[in-house]
């Protein structure tokens, strides 16, 4: 009976741990009013972050198709001010993944995803690559910084409420926290 008890246990630990996973799938692929984002393999090759997340959202459910790159930077942000303004936004963001020159459409827009605070701007794609069109975000939790590049058939401006519903997601939220070693220690979202 007490080995039944321990085995009951550990599995409900287990099931308890993998629940933000399958939450994850489960609003990936059927959410209610909600677009419906599909992970896909990283498209860009290992530097010193390592691979991150990527995301598409067909034309169905967002109205254009959106491909979406996020990932930690640990330890590489501002600390003292984190992403608060343009040049620290160009310094952390992965607009250089794409390989292309980009340029600012507009000054960054202060932004807030879960419990972090950083800036999202709009870029143009100079050699009409990636579709010409980008948005990139970044939001920081101290020294480490979370960030997103967005890349939509459409202007960055009408695919940016889009983004930002899937980034504020809990389940991309919770993924954050664990990315950022914060799981266990924050309980503010």
């Amino acid at each position: 009976m007490k080995t039944l008890a321990i085995v009951l246990a550990v599995g409900a630990g287990a099931l308890a741990g993998s629940a933000p996973v399958a939450h994850v799938g489960a609003w990936l692929q059927s959410p209610a009013g909600e677009p419906a984002w599909a992970e896909v393999k990283w498209p860009f090759g290992l530097d010193q972050w390592g691979v991150g997340r990527a995301f598409v959202c067909m034309p169905a459910a967002c109205g254009v198709r959106i491909d979406l790159y996020i990932r930690p930077k640990i330890g590489f942000c501002n600390c003292a001010t984190g992403v608060s303004d343009d040049a620290e936004l160009e310094r952390v963001g992965d607009t250089e993944i794409l390989g292309a020159k980009t340029q600012a459409k507009d000054p960054g827009r202060p932004i807030k995803i879960g419990w972090m605070q950083g800036l999202s701007r709009r870029y143009r794609v100079l050699d009409g690559s990636a579709g010409g069109n980008v948005l990139s975000v970044a939001v920081n939790d101290e020294c480490d910084v979370v960030v997103a590049l967005a890349m939509g058939d459409g202007e960055p401006a009408a695919i940016e409420p889009t983004v930002m519903a899937f980034l504020n997601s809990k389940p991309m939220v919770l993924w954050a926290k664990k990315e950022l070693g914060l799981e266990f220690i924050r309980r503010d979202f």
